[in-house]
């Protein structure tokens, strides 16, 4: 059982998940950061002056949920470029696959020669 698990858990799949859950991880951080400390305070400047981690209605603290809101926003933004030109380039491999090869021109040579000797 042991042995089984550890071929489960070792597998290029597995592994290949949790190094992009981690890199998801530190990601989210710096897109945080990124909402938080950069861009809610330049757009909080052009809407006067307005902190809006701090704009709160009542118990309910809006302003982390608009933070939460552009945060999302970036990220989906982001994954939506990576994951298009990933499709792209994926696009582009399978239509240079399916491309036919040009035969050898030793081979188109050869072909040549075997109809000319048919045509005599």
């Amino acid at each position: 059982m042991l042995k089984e698990f550890k071929e489960f858990a070792l597998k290029g799949n597995m592994m290949d998940m949790a190094v992009g859950i981690v890199i998801g991880a530190a990601f989210g951080a710096i897109i945080k950061s990124l909402v938080d400390d950069v861009l809610m305070p330049v757009i909080g400047l052009f809407a006067g002056d307005i902190d809006f981690s701090s704009l709160v209605w009542g118990p309910v603290n809006i302003g982390l949920f608009i933070n939460a809101i552009v945060a999302f926003v970036i990220i989906a933004f982001v994954l939506f470029m990576i994951i298009k030109g990933m499709n792209s380039m994926k696009r582009k491999e399978e239509e240079k696959a399916a491309e036919p090869v040009a035969p050898p021109a030793q081979e188109v040579l050869l072909s040549e020669i075997r109809d000319l000797l048919k045509k005599k």
